[in-house]
């Protein structure tokens, strides 16, 4: 491959290969800066908490444990969504952070101030009705959308594919809607008026959580997020197109987000549990969609591109060929590891787990260039022969387990969730 080329495939690859770390960070003026709103933002929601906490600690302890349990799962997902090239947990921090101090804490006041200004402007009438649909979005996706930009300014090396975009802003998504939950539940006791219960505290749980968390602040922050990787990476696009993309981006987050609160179809389809059910399926489904398009286009790219780095290596003892297969996704990754631990125990499943990890790496390592591949080619080499021990010395996906078993886990999975949602719906009244 002459020089021309290969400068030529680096601009056009999915990924662009980032330094393992980024020089200098202490030394940026944005890393200081989202250190102050982030310590202000902490402050601001330390003084609210605290009086929640005077005022009902039962209440306020309850509404923490319920929605960081909620947590669990969604960090879970949203950091696994790229295996490949995984980011650094304390960049994944910082992203929950601005968006459970930054952005909420701008938010709470921002949408307040401008459903002022849309009843004045137009109407106490359109402000009682569409007020949340339109003030509340406005402010809170730019306020989310500047978390992800926050992180390219501190970390421009970790933001090298548009997947890293997503869970970037899913991070700060997350992080908001965790946030701003518990000072919903919080209200909701408030408003009550009958002391420190936590029975507002769970129905806010059901309705926030389980209601609205599948395609809530997470999947809006997601779609904002995947604009500003567009925006970072495409280098081989012209400025105009990157800014629209990022903009089109910024755009379809703020429509699903009014869609979502817009009282469209609050009175359309009746009452019962059916009916609340199919609006929350017709509002929240298309921007649910539409980010799983965009998620498994990035990732299918992202894996071709590594995919690549590995095969060149041409060494089946660090890679085989049914190997590379089974690492560009994750069903066939799930898939190697059951496979393992049938045929050999769960000490084998784990190996594979720790083989497949180091495998990612060195393909994120070889994409960077980098000298000395000592480290991965000796970890790699290790569970090959901890596998080998074990009688499994290739960590691959049975045959015929690839698209049924992906097809199969999305039918069953779509059903768990609708019987989920049936469930809740009914038991908040609504059948």
């Amino acid at each position: 491959m002459t020089a021309e080329s290969h400068l030529r495939s680096q601009r056009t690859a999915p990924v662009q290969p980032g330094a393992g770390s980024e020089p200098g960070t202490l030394r940026l003026p944005a890393f200081w800066i989202v250190i102050m709103l982030l310590a202000a933002g902490g402050v601001r929601m330390s003084l609210l908490v605290a009086q929640y906490a005077a005022a009902y600690p039962l209440a306020l302890l309850t509404a923490v444990v319920l929605f960081a349990l909620l947590a669990v799962p969604f960090w879970f997902v949203v950091s696994e969504l790229d295996f490949l090239e995984r980011e650094p947990p304390g960049l994944l921090v910082v992203a929950f952070a601005w968006g459970g101090l930054v952005a909420t804490s701008v938010s709470i006041p921002g949408s307040g101030a401008l459903d002022d200004i849309i009843a004045k402007l137009g109407s106490p009438h359109l402000a009682a009705d569409w007020g949340a649909a339109l003030a509340g979005p406005t402010v809170e996706e730019i306020a989310k959308t500047l978390g992800v930009v926050a992180i390219v300014l501190i970390a421009r090396n970790q933001v090298n594919s548009v997947l890293d975009g997503v869970v970037y802003g899913a991070m700060v998504g997350l992080g908001f809607q965790i946030i701003e939950d518990i000072v919903y539940a919080m209200g909701a006791v408030a408003l009550a008026g009958r002391g420190d219960h936590v029975g507002p505290v769970v129905t806010t749980f059901l309705l926030r959580g389980f209601l609205s968390g599948v395609w809530s602040h997470t999947l809006f922050g997601a779609l904002a997020g995947a604009g500003v990787g567009y925006l970072v990476v495409r280098g081989e696009r012209s400025l105009r197109t990157r800014i629209g993309a990022a903009t089109l981006a910024l755009v379809g987050a703020w429509a699903s987000h009014v869609l979502w609160n817009s009282p469209l179809l609050r009175d359309g389809l009746g009452n019962g549990a059916v009916a609340l059910l199919a609006v929350l399926i017709l509002k929240g489904l298309p921007p649910l969609l539409l980010i799983w398009l965009l998620v498994r286009a990035a990732h299918d790219r992202e894996a071709d591109y590594y995919a690549a780095q590995l095969t060149e290596l041409d060494d089946p003892e660090l890679i085989t060929p049914a190997e590379v297969e089974a690492l560009k996704a994750g069903s066939r990754r799930a898939s190697a590891r059951s496979y393992a631990r049938v045929r050999a125990g769960w000490r084998a499943r784990a190996a594979v787990r720790r083989l497949q990890r180091a495998q990612a790496r060195l393909a994120v390592e070889l994409s960077r260039n980098t000298a000395d591949l000592s480290r991965w080619h000796h970890e790699v080499r290790r569970q090959r022969r901890i596998l080998v021990e074990l009688g499994h010395p290739e960590a691959v996906a049975p045959d015929g387990k690839g698209p049924w078993r992906r097809t199969a886990s999305a039918v069953f999975s779509t059903a768990l969730a609708v019987a989920v949602l049936w469930a809740v719906v009914s038991s908040l009244g609504g059948g």
